[in-house]
Order: structure tokens, then C-alpha cells, then sequence
């Protein structure tokens, strides 16, 4: 089933502090974030959810964000899950509002979601990855070209 959708204004919880408070806004992985079109993975990947079936859906941002800090990092799926738990922003980059002390998913699922989404999701991950580089001015097309 697709993941549900959070509320764009969400009630603010009482004894809990924005990410946003505590993380420095201009770190790298913080301006990444704001530059990646997250509504665009779920246009592109969320055809990979049954509309009515099945429990919800962990969020599309999420498994984008798990997989683009597992491939940076050269981590496992659990590994890369664990480290989650304990750095704000990666939870940060994850769409998280405030900081959690458990484990988002299963690492199972990571691998479940990557054969569910296969290699064209992949790329289209991949894809959107280098173009918000693009547009931070972090990569130039000229970086990427292959040279014969």
C-alpha cells in the first residue's frame, strides 16, 4: 500500500525540538536535502505500491534517503540503519522532523524495496542524485562525460 502522506502542517509536539534546531542548516548533507525534488520520487517510484493492499508504506523519502547514505557511506543495509539511529542528519535528509531514537525499518526491507523498484528505479534514483548536484553547482555536466 502507498505510504500515507504527513500533514503539511503538523501539530507540534510538546517536548520534542525540531531537527532543524539542532543540526547546522548549511551542512552539506542539510543543503542536499532542500535541493532534491523528494515529491519527484514518488511520482517516479511509487508506482511500486499496490494503491489498496497491504500495510502502509514506509515513506518514499525515507528508502531514497536510506539508500543514497548506504551507497556514500559504503555501509550495509544494517549497518546503515544502525548509523541512522544515531546521526540527526541523516534523519534530517530522511524527511524526519524530529530526532528518533529507533530504527525507522527492518534492513530486510531495504532489499525488498530495491527488488520491488529493480534497475530502472535505480537509476532514476541515480538520476536525480546527480542532477540536485547539478543544481548545487557541486557537479558539472563536464564531470560526468565520458572521454574517448
Amino acid at each position: 500500500m502507498r505510504p500515507k502522506s504527513e500533514s503539511r502542517h503538523p501539530q507540534r509536539e510538546l517536548f520534542q525540538i525540531d531537527l532543524e534546531q539542532l543540526i547546522d542548516l548549511q551542512h552539506p548533507l542539510a543543503v542536499l536535502a532542500q535541493t532534491i525534488d523528494w515529491e519527484q520520487f514518488d511520482r517516479l517510484l511509487g508506482r511500486s505500491y499496490h494503491p489498496r493492499q497491504g500495510a502502509p508504506g514506509t515513506p518514499t523519502r525515507l528508502m531514497v534517503a536510506l539508500h543514497f547514505l548506504k551507497y556514500q557511506t559504503d555501509l550495509s543495509d544494517e549497518d546503515v540503519v544502525a548509523a541512522w539511529v544515531e546521526n540527526p542528519y541523516w534523519q534530517h535528509f530522511s524527511g524526519m522532523r524530529y530526532f528518533q531514537h529507533s530504527m525507522p525499518i527492518d534492513p530486510s526491507s531495504m532489499t525488498r524495496w530495491r527488488k520491488r523498484l529493480g534497475e530502472a528505479g535505480a537509476e532514476q534514483m541515480l538520476r536525480e542524485t546527480i542532477e540536485a548536484g547539478m543544481r548545487m553547482k557541486a557537479i558539472r555536466p563536464e564531470s560526468y562525460k565520458v572521454s574517448t
